[in-house]
């Protein structure tokens, strides 16, 4: 939860952050990319990394450095050092999301493993959720206060105790180049496109409810929070189905509809329409998350590398999206969600097509 948490909860505070440090709006919204892209980055080999270091030593290192970076960023007196402590938390936050997902799969058995993952799931949308309400309260004081909250939790969970290491088989240590495998990568290309063509479109539906409905900013909000709330309330259920119909069918299923609810954004209709497929979507995002995760921690070796690669691919993804169908939105608005649209229905049969290797089946 912490992870999506922190790197969302400075949204609803752009207006502060830039009458605090008397930055222009779009310097401040900054601070949103100076989380992610170090955060994407680092993740391309913080997995394997941390399987070398040793998980647990690893994992507790990053939340004591988040505990410090977020006590720097509450108490930046220029908004250069500000940003510099922001991305220096998305670096502690690359070394403890695949860590963990590691420990997840380390301890569930493997016919519960897509239950355990919708969870997980599901704790990430309460983060992503709740970021801007958190974040605009604190800001109605201070918007200091967020971080030093954001300090006290990762202090927290710096002592909560943790599932002891696997030892490596062979006793060899991690290596960079096991994490890119060929069905890692695969997995990684489907995650990318389903992300940059899915989750990272909230931007873009944000357009078309201003130009279809003129919704103020506040009903924006809260109609884009739909995405985030179903995949919440249907991560358990979602796990369940991917145990039950296997990871593939729940990525493709995702795929899918997914596409239709993009498209259907596209073809525009009365706003209940438009919000209820938002939501769809969030259901969809989920399935892939899901599916996809599973299907790479279910193998034996290297999975912290390995899921470390993937997510990486899946930020870097959302990241594309707005340079990716901006200009085409602007051309035409339902192009903008039809292109999407339809990358999503190619990628489907290409998730049934992912590679077998003798670590990840």
């Amino acid at each position: 939860m912490l992870g999506p948490f922190g790197a969302g909860v400075v949204s609803s505070m752009l207006p502060e952050l830039s009458g605090s440090y008397g930055v222009s709006a779009d310097t401040a919204a900054s601070s949103l990319t100076a989380y992610l892209l170090p955060f994407a980055l680092v993740m391309l080999f913080s997995g394997t990394l941390g399987e070398r270091w040793g998980q647990v030593r690893t994992i507790r290192a990053a939340y004591a450095g988040y505990v410090l970076v977020a006590l720097l960023a509450a108490l930046a007196p220029w908004f250069w050092l500000f940003l510099a402590a922001r991305g220096l938390q998305g670096v502690a936050n690359a070394f403890t999301t695949p860590l963990l997902l590691s420990k997840l799969a380390q301890i569930t058995p493997a016919h519960r493993l897509g239950r355990a993952l919708g969870t997980y799931g599901a704790m990430q949308s309460i983060g992503q959720t709740s970021a801007p309400l958190v974040g605009g309260l604190a800001a109605e004081r201070s918007w200091q206060w967020a971080f030093l909250g954001i300090a006290a939790v990762a202090a927290v969970l710096t002592l909560i105790p943790l599932p002891p290491d696997e030892r490596a088989a062979g006793g060899e240590p991690a290596r960079l180049r096991d994490a890119w495998r060929p069905a890692v990568l695969w997995s990684g290309l489907i995650i990318f496109l389903a992300w940059a063509c899915l989750a990272g479109l909230p931007f873009l539906v944000a357009f078309r409810l201003d130009d279809l409905f003129a919704l103020s900013p506040a009903a924006r909000g809260l109609a884009l929070t739909g995405f985030g709330i179903a995949g919440f309330l249907t991560a358990p259920l979602v796990g369940v189905l991917a145990d039950r119909f296997g990871a593939k069918a729940a990525v493709c299923a995702g795929l899918a509809l997914g596409a239709v609810a993009v498209g259907t954004i596209g073809l525009s209709g009365p706003l209940p329409v438009v919000v209820v497929a938002w939501a769809v979507g969030g259901v969809c995002g989920q399935l892939v998350l899901v599916g996809t995760n599973s299907l790479v921690l279910r193998g034996s070796g290297g999975r912290g590398g390995a899921i470390s690669v993937v997510t990486a691919l899946r930020f870097l993804g959302m990241s594309a999206s707005p340079a990716a169908f901006t200009s085409l939105y602007r051309h035409d608005p339902a192009l903008g969600f039809l292109v999407p649209a339809a990358v999503l229905v190619l990628t489907a049969p290409v998730a049934v097509l992912r590679p077998r290797s003798q670590d990840l089946a």
